[in-house]
This record gives C-alpha cells, sequence and structure tokens, in this order.
C-alpha cells in the first residue's frame, strides 16, 4: 500500500492533528464539525494530507487552530491554551484519524464525507483502548458501507453515461467495465492504458478512478 506521506512524521502529525481538535474545541469552543470543515476548507487540510513538512511537523497543534481560525477572519491568538489533564474524545479523534488518512491517503473531505468526525469520535469507546489497527478497520468497514459504489461508477453515472456508452467512448469492453465497478477485478491493478482511456473519456485524473480503501 501506498502511504500519504512519509513515515517518519507521522507520530508528530498524530499528535499535531490531536492537539488541534482538541484545542479548537476547549479552547477556542468551536463545534468539532464546524471546525473541521474549517480545516478542509482553508487547504491547510491539503497540505496536511500530503506531509507538507511545515504543516505536519512545523507547527504545534494549537499554531495550527490559530492558523484554521484566522482564515474564517476571527483572530483567536489571544486566546491561550489550557492543557486538560486527560486526553479528550476530540484529541483521541485526531490522533486516530491522522493515523487512518496516512494508511489509506484519502483526503480528510473524502473520509468526513462518509464517516462524519462526530461518529468517527463515537468511536472512541472501546477503540481508544485498541491497537489502532482495529480502528483501521473499523473505519474501512464504516466507510465502504457508506460508499457501497466504486469511483468508476460514480463518475460514470455523474455524467449520465450507460456502461456500453463508456465502452463506445474508451474503447473498453463493457464486461471489463462491469467488472471493475462490481469489484470482480480491481482497478488499481488495471493495465496503464486502460485507465487512461477510462480517465480520457470521464474527464477526469486517473487517480480518481483508484479505490483507496
Amino acid at each position: 500500500m501506498i502511504h500519504a506521506y512519509d513515515k517518519v512524521y507521522l507520530e508528530k502529525a498524530r499528535t499535531t492533528l490531536a492537539r488541534m481538535l482538541d484545542f479548537a474545541v476547549y479552547d477556542l469552543k468551536y463545534d468539532i464539525e464546524y471546525f473541521f470543515n474549517m480545516f478542509i476548507g482553508s487547504g491547510i487540510a491539503a497540505r496536511f494530507e500530503k506531509g507538507d513538512f511545515q504543516i505536519v511537523a512545523g507547527k504545534s497543534g494549537v499554531e495550527l487552530a490559530y492558523d484554521v481560525a484566522e482564515f474564517a477572519d476571527k483572530d483567536k491568538r489571544d486566546i491561550k491554551p489550557e492543557y486538560t489533564a486527560n486526553r479528550s474524545e476530540e484529541y483521541w479523534t485526531g490522533w486516530a484519524l491522522a493515523y487512518f488518512q496516512w494508511e489509506t491517503g484519502l483526503s480528510f473531505a473524502e473520509i468526513v464525507k462518509y464517516v462524519p468526525i462526530k461518529d468517527v469520535m463515537s468511536l472512541y469507546n472501546p477503540y481508544h483502548e485498541m491497537d489502532i489497527r482495529q480502528f483501521t478497520d473499523k473505519m474501512t468497514e464504516l466507510y465502504k458501507s457508506a460508499k457501497p459504489d466504486t469511483n468508476l461508477k460514480i463518475i460514470r453515472t455523474r455524467l449520465n453515461l450507460t456502461q456500453k456508452e463508456l465502452s463506445d467512448i474508451s474503447g473498453i469492453p463493457v464486461r471489463t467495465i462491469q467488472q471493475y465497478e462490481q469489484r470482480q477485478k480491481n482497478i488499481n491493478k488495471a493495465q496503464t492504458e486502460y485507465l487512461v482511456m477510462l480517465s480520457k473519456a470521464l474527464s477526469c485524473k486517473v487517480e480518481d478512478l483508484l479505490e483507496y480503501v
């Protein structure tokens, strides 16, 4: 599996995201879902999920929270952090979510589109006492359940194309398209030529067709 960025930054990234959410909720007084949407909308999330050193390792979670809040035109740098005695559910949510994003390579926007962040936080009990891989397995199960269709099928239907029409445009056999959409064949292992032909026919990027989970 190809991870989102080099593992050397992973533990720092997990701590940063964890502290960011904890500080945003308990000190800056944001609703966690509202703040996480701000995090995504600010563009900081996109840099984080690609392993931008300045974001995942160059800043503390508190500094990152300030940057996200500033994006919403609310300068809250005068609010100083008060460190709680026990790590919160929000802290664990950021810590676990950063691992899942690194493990799968999915964007944060894609993850919370199908598994809202409050649903992630609801997994605190019992998963905070388990190995992180068990949390990852559960998240994968929830993600797949909420998103039963492949990216290929989602993009094709969004363009109102039948499988036959896509076959005619791309030059790829209908049966092959059906097998990719039904996961009888793994599109991630498709011939590069097929992926390029499909992406051109659907006017999308090759990576948009891949299945990360």
